[in-house]
Order: C-alpha cells, then sequence, then structure tokens
C-alpha cells in the first residue's frame, strides 16, 4: 500500500482494483488513514447489503400478499373435486392425438330458482369450451336444451337438458361424451344470478335489440329481476346496439318466444358471452376485482385451483374465434314425455360436422357407440338424413355444410312419430 504522505490532506481516491485489495489487507499493515478508509468502505459494503435485503423482503412481503389474495379469492368458488365416474367412448389413437391438443370444458346454466343449488336442476344453457392448447383460441358450441339424445348410456332418450337433473354434472358430462365423441373432463356452472352479475361487473354489454326480442323478453322479464335481486328498465327496441346491464341481459339470452325458438335464444346466449369476455379482457384491476367478487361465489366445478389460476394468468392470450349451434341439421317432433324435441338427422352426420367446424377435421368418421346412438334415435322418431333442415342462423358456412343434406320443410313442423 502507499504510505501515509499521499493521504494526509487529501480524500483518498481508489479505484475499484484498490479498493479490493484494501478491504483484503489487514488491518496491522495499514496506516491509519487506510484504515478509516478500510473501515467506511466495509460499512458501505453492510448498508448495501441491507438496502438490498430490504428490496428482496419487501418483493417477498408483495408476493405473499398476492397469492393470499388470489388465494382468498379463489376461495370463493364452489370447488368439487374431479369427477370419479367421467365416461369417454373408445376413440382411434389418431383422433385420441388430436383431442389431446385441445382442453374442452362443458359449461351448464342451471334454470334454478333457488341461487346457489348446482347439484341439481335442468340446464337451460349447455355450451361446450374447445380451447386450442397452441393457439389459445377457444371454439363455443351451444348443444340445444331440447336434443333428443341418449342422456345416461342405457338408450334412454330424453332432452339433452334432463342429464344434468337426473344425475347433475357427472351425468351431463357423459351425456355430452357419449353422443358427440368428446373427451370432456371438467366442468363450470353457473345459475342465473352469476350472468347478470358478469355483465354489471364489465359495465354492461353493447346489444342490437330488435322489436320482436324487446317484446318477447317482456315475458320473463319480472322472473328476472326477482331472481337477480333488482330492479331494471325496459328495453325499447333499436337497429343500434345499446348498452345492456345484467338484468336486460338476462332476459335478452333467456327468452324463446321470438322465430327461431332454442336456436335464435342459444345464439343470444353465445353473444352474450362473448360481449363479457371482450369486455373482461379490457378491464382494469378495479373492475376485475369486483368481476371477481360477485362471480366467483356463483361458480361451481370440477376444476382445481391451480388449474383456474393457470388459466386465468393466460386470460388475455385467449380468444373466442367461433361460436355455434348444434345440432346443426335437425327436425322436430313430440316424443311422449319429453314433449316437443329437437332431432339431430341424423347424429352420425351431426357429429361429423361438429369435428369440422372444432378440429378442421373433414374425413372423422365417428365411433361406433355414436353410431349405434344415430340408429337407435332414427328409428325411434322416424327422422333421417332427408328429413333435416339446416337452420341458416347456426352460423355454418356453405363448406362447413357440404357433407349434410337439406330436407324438406314438413321436417319443421312438430308431430308424433309411432
Amino acid at each position: 500500500m502507499s504510505s501515509d504522505k499521499n493521504h494526509k490532506n487529501s480524500k483518498v481516491k481508489l479505484t475499484k482494483a484498490e479498493k479490493k485489495r484494501l478491504m483484503k489487507a489487514k488491518k496491522e499493515d495499514l496506516s491509519p488513514e487506510l484504515r478509516r478508509v478500510q473501515k467506511n468502505l466495509f460499512q458501505h459494503r453492510r448498508r448495501k447489503r441491507r438496502r438490498v435485503l430490504l428490496v428482496i423482503e419487501i418483493l417477498i412481503l408483495l408476493f405473499l400478499i398476492a397469492v393470499i389474495w388470489v388465494w382468498n379469492k379463489i376461495g370463493k368458488i364452489n370447488f368439487q373435486g374431479e369427477m370419479k365416474d367421467v365416461k369417454k367412448n373408445k376413440l382411434d389413437s389418431k383422433t385420441e392425438k388430436m383431442l389431446s391438443g385441445y382442453t374442452t370444458i362443458a359449461i351448464f346454466g342451471l334454470d334454478n330458482r333457488t341461487n346457489g343449488t348446482y347439484k341439481s336442476g335442468r340446464s337451460d344453457t349447455i355450451m361446450i369450451a374447445s380451447i386450442n392448447n397452441d393457439t389459445k383460441q377457444v371454439s363455443i358450441v351451444s348443444v340445444l336444451r331440447d336434443s333428443y339424445l341418449d342422456i345416461d348410456g342405457t338408450e334412454n332418450l330424453d332432452k339433452a337438458n334432463a342429464a344434468y337433473a337426473y344425475g347433475g354434472p357427472e351425468q351431463a358430462v357423459n351425456m355430452l361424451n357419449r353422443n358427440l365423441d368428446l373427451d370432456i373432463e371438467d366442468y363450470v356452472v353457473v345459475d342465473f344470478k352469476a350472468v347478470a352479475d358478469a355483465v354489471d361487473a364489465v359495465g354492461g354489454v353493447e346489444i342490437t335489440v330488435d322489436s320482436e326480442t324487446a317484446k318477447a323478453m317482456m315475458q320473463c322479464w319480472g322472473e328476472c329481476e326477482e331472481v337477480v335481486g333488482r330492479k331494471s328498465t325496459i328495453v325499447k327496441p333499436s337497429d343500434q346496439p345499446q348498452l345492456l346491464d345484467g338484468v336486460q341481459a338476462l332476459c335478452y339470452a333467456r327468452t324463446r318466444h321470438t322465430s327461431g325458438d332454442d336456436f335464435r335464444r342459444a345464439s343470444r346466449q353465445r353473444e352474450v358471452v362473448d360481449q363479457v369476455v371482450k369486455k373482461a379482457k379490457k378491464a382494469n384491476l378495479s373492475q376485475i376485482n369486483n368481476m371477481i367478487d360477485s362471480i366467483f361465489p356463483e361458480i361451481s366445478t370440477s376444476l382445481s385451483a391451480p388449474e383456474l389460476i393457470g388459466m386465468a394468468s393466460g386470460m388475455k392470450d385467449y380468444t373466442i374465434s367461433q361460436s355455434i349451434g348444434f345440432p346443426f341439421t335437425v327436425a322436430t317432433g313430440t316424443m311422449g314425455k319429453s314433449g316437443s324435441v329437437v332431432i339431430p338427422c341424423t347424429l352420425e352426420s351431426n357429429v361429423k360436422l361438429l369435428y369440422r367446424f372444432l378440429y378442421g377435421n373433414n374425413d372423422y368418421e365417428p365411433s361406433e357407440t355414436v353410431r349405434e346412438r344415430s340408429a337407435y334415435i332414427e328409428k325411434r322418431t322416424g327422422k333421417g338424413e332427408k328429413d333435416g333442415i339446416m337452420y341458416g342462423y347456426n352460423g355454418l358456412t356453405d363448406e362447413q355444410t357440404t357433407t349434410v343434406k337439406g330436407g324438406n320443410d314438413s321436417a319443421n313442423k312438430e308431430d308424433s312419430p309411432q
């Protein structure tokens, strides 16, 4: 080290290399001045370390607060655990490999007048959300609630929404897998109030309501207000989009007393869902917090908390790319205790078209289970492919309908097949 002469009457200025050597030097080998400098260097290093530790501690604290906040919010959801007896059709290895690239979830909206009851009730809304794991694009399919399907695996044909009433979400999921060759393993259930609260949480949705729909909405207006627990103003028809609140949007989605009946209603339900998702992706932190507080307690699901957190973390990457109603080609009829039903003409051809819509698979051949159910439905109803009508407002393009034959107008009339 240099002598005291260089440091007596001036502030010591050292390079980084000199500082390192000085801090490694033994105290007894240094002059008083250099000892003072060494002491200051050690004190500076200790202060720097304390600042770094403080920053780390603050970050850890903020992380823990965030985890507790998220866990507290997630804890509001009614987690039901994994379904114990999910059944799937026997599919070939090529199809199974293709389906592994998608996450498919069933969404049920219950027609319960008692909010928070999820284990039973007719599923007023049945949707399938198919998520492409690579592109994050989501396809939504509304299964018409009156679709005449095998609801329990014993060739017991009834309306699709009866499956939930008889066996809860597990039977309803198995009904979808059995009839549509899907591999659904999870579900989400909401009731009427959750729909209204979701709309209100995002600040309403922009919907164009024509005069026919506005008039039809009045038939379920009082019931919607009662279930939601708040009043709203009557919707006036307009040829321009208007902002609807939760009660108004619920009435819009629920009414079926318009031309197109349940087909149009399913389309309106998908429209409301699409609008809510688009606005939710643009929501600020305060709006997201309000959405969570109001909606999460009204959700029941088989998904786990980590699965939901993982999906929520990538919410802004998800896009609803297309939506449609199922079956695509149908006839209507009255079938005994089931009453008025929607008959797939045929189930086999409709499942082919479903695979074309969801997965871009133009050559899919349905499983033996679907073929057997299709033949049985045709036998029981007397309605085959020649009797089916393709409803244009299901949203299919000309290319998507080429594999399905149209039928005659008489198929749209209710009758009672022998």
